[in-house]
């Protein structure tokens, strides 16, 4: 069985430490977030992955969601673990209390979401969903749609879904057909099929709450025509407790190459009724708002599989003896020396190491650009914040999946055959990280978003923000002893400002010229990114050193890391650079009869 550890003193160190999140009294509650009340909540929602969650993400692999009689039934201890969940408080814990939520900032849900997917991802995401369902309704829904379903939802009692992709409809949501006919009464009959729901159906919630894109006939053609209803499992009654079931049914469950303890399901919609949220015709707006939450919790995803795929593969290094040093014995009173004695290996989970912490802290960054969009006190740091956050979600949720697949993958290696038996986990673990580079729309689609929408979104304000923050932080800490950390991240914004000089001087002509280089833009985006947290990271272990650290082996690790990242792994870059440059000209000249 897999093993799990909370990072909760990494956790620590770059919320307090690196961040300093307490000292931000300019954002709405996090003066009240300190050392001791973040280490309390972590603490136990650690505990509760490592006891609660860890145990059931193997048996949701094996097992997986069974369809019967129109019911799915999810793995043994799911429901269990969901109700020991909501009975805690955790599915509300940065929601509304006007609606029974607890109130805290952001910040909070996205470390406790990290821990808990990292246990049990599968498990995580009936919890995830609903949390963006929660913010739609929230923030588009009426007062009587707010009352109605956020306290049921909040309380975990409710959970919820979204429903944009049909069979012959998935990025190009202008394709779309499931309709909704007016019932006279302010109500909507909704009909069509929606596939890859996840959590469509399932058993361990009283009802579930169906976020569902459909058109109204004579409506705009395209994606203009698009409106968002609520459509219930079973219809609300006015005490708010359950009338009958709804006309929707789950037709099939997903066969998948992982998440086996995620309901998939094929959705059949037959004139249920359902209910306008927001606008006629405006559905694209309150979606987004859910799917970009669900694409900070997709990269979270992918780091979150990283995480617990390093801590398995490096406690097997550290035991699994095989073979001996290059440069003599290390353990001569054993039969072979460890793995972890071997460079590659030493390379493959330094690599890990690296991508981890480092992307871990790039996440919880982002994370407070939402609170401090949504919280600050002055309105140019909030303006400034979500044109920021904008920008750096599709990097989020695409080189974070993208590497942490890559990442869960290197962990497998080290386990060499037993990586690849069921024995030992990683293959659940590559498995499930796999899908979170698809869904929420696959990442060439971030990508292309990144460099086609939000790249120039408002003459590239948010580009610029972000390498004003890297610029003014290279400035301040230009002294010998941060050289080595600030010349790559320095080198790596010139080449990622490069790489937006010549989207411009090419891209503009040429829209197949940009697009060609937008995931090499991505990553180089992302390694800079990272590069940058590193620097923060090594800047502020070397401070605690300097001050008589009473842990100096934690911080000392966190500068050969960072020297690491740095030397071995900012290089890549320069060639995502090269290949931008390279043009589209080679990738669209083979003949299409050729492939």
């Amino acid at each position: 069985m897999a093993i799990y550890q909370a990072p909760t003193e990494d956790i620590k160190f770059i919320l307090h430490d690196v961040l300093r999140i307490h000292e931000q009294s300019s954002i709405e509650g996090y003066s009240d977030l300190t050392d001791d009340m973040t280490g309390a909540i972590f603490e136990e929602a650690g505990k509760i992955a490592t006891e609660v969650l860890l145990p059931i993400n193997e048996v949701g692999d094996k097992q997986g969601c069974v369809l019967e009689n129109g019911v799915v039934r999810t793995p043994d201890g799911f429901k269990e673990a969901y109700a020991a969940q909501c009975e805690g408080g955790w599915p509300g814990i940065d929601c509304n209390p006007e609606y029974g939520g607890q109130g805290m900032p952001y910040i909070v849900h996205a470390v406790t979401g990290e821990i808990s997917s990292s246990a049990a991802m599968a498990f995580s995401m009936y919890s995830g969903l609903t949390h963006g369902a929660i913010k739609a309704i929230e923030g588009f829904g009426s007062e009587e749609q707010k009352n109605t379903y956020l306290p049921k939802m909040i309380s975990g009692s409710w959970t919820g879904t979204m429903n944009l992709t049909e069979p012959h409809c998935g990025t190009d949501l202008g394709l779309l057909r499931s309709k909704a006919e007016p019932n006279g009464d302010g109500s909507y009959k909704v009909s069509g099929q929606k596939i890859f729901i996840s959590s469509g159906e399932h058993d361990m919630s009283e009802n579930i709450v169906h976020l569902v894109l459909a058109k109204i006939p004579g409506g705009p053609e395209g994606v203009k025509g698009i409106s968002l209803f609520v459509v219930p499992k079973f219809l609300p009654k006015e005490d708010g407790s359950l009338g009958e079931r709804n006309t929707l049914s789950c037709g099939k469950i997903e066969e998948k190459m992982g998440i086996h303890g995620n309901s998939t399901c094929v959705m059949n919609y037959d004139e249920a009724t359902g209910w306008l949220i927001g606008d006629e015709h405006k559905g694209l707006r309150a979606m987004f708002l859910m799917m970009n939450e669900a694409r900070l919790l997709v990269g979270m995803q992918g780091l979150s599989q990283a995480s617990i795929a390093y801590q398995n593969a490096a406690a097997y290094a550290k035991d699994r003896l095989q073979g001996r040093a290059l440069d003599g014995d290390k353990f001569p009173d054993q039969k072979a020396d460890p793995l972890l004695v071997h460079p590659d290996v030493r390379r493959m989970l330094m690599d890990a190491k690296g991508f981890v912490e480092g992307g871990r802290a790039f996440y919880y960054w982002a994370s407070t650009l939402i609170d401090e969009e949504l919280h600050h006190e002055d309105e140019k740091k909030r303006d400034q914040a979500g044109l920021l956050i904008a920008l750096l979600t599709p990097v989020v949720k695409g080189f974070l999946t993208d590497k942490g697949f890559d990442t869960a993958v290197q962990m497998q290696q080290i386990f060499g055959g037993h990586g690849y038996t069921e024995d030992w986990s990683q293959s659940q673990f590559v498995r499930d990280a796999r899908i979170a580079m698809i869904y929420e729309g696959a990442n060439g689609v971030q990508a292309l978003d990144l460099i086609g929408r939000k790249l120039p979104q408002k003459g590239g304000a948010g580009m610029q923000t972000f390498f004003g923050i890297v610029k003014d932080f290279s400035k301040e800490n230009s002294s010998d002893e941060m050289a080595e950390f600030i010349e790559p991240v320095k080198n790596a914004s010139k080449e990622l400002q490069e790489a937006v000089m010549w989207f411009m001087q090419h891209g503009m002509k040429d829209p197949n010229q940009a697009a060609a280089g937008s995931t090499d833009f991505m990553h180089l985006f992302g390694h800079v990114a990272i590069g940058f947290m590193w620097a923060k990271m090594a800047k502020t272990a070397q401070e605690a050193l300097a001050a008589g650290s009473d842990n100096p082996a934690f911080y000392e690790a966190k500068i050969v890391t960072a020297r690491y990242y740095m030397q071995r792994v900012m290089p890549a870059t320069t060639a995502h650079l090269a290949r931008i440059k390279s043009g589209a000209d080679t990738v669209m000249a083979l003949d299409a009869e050729a492939f």
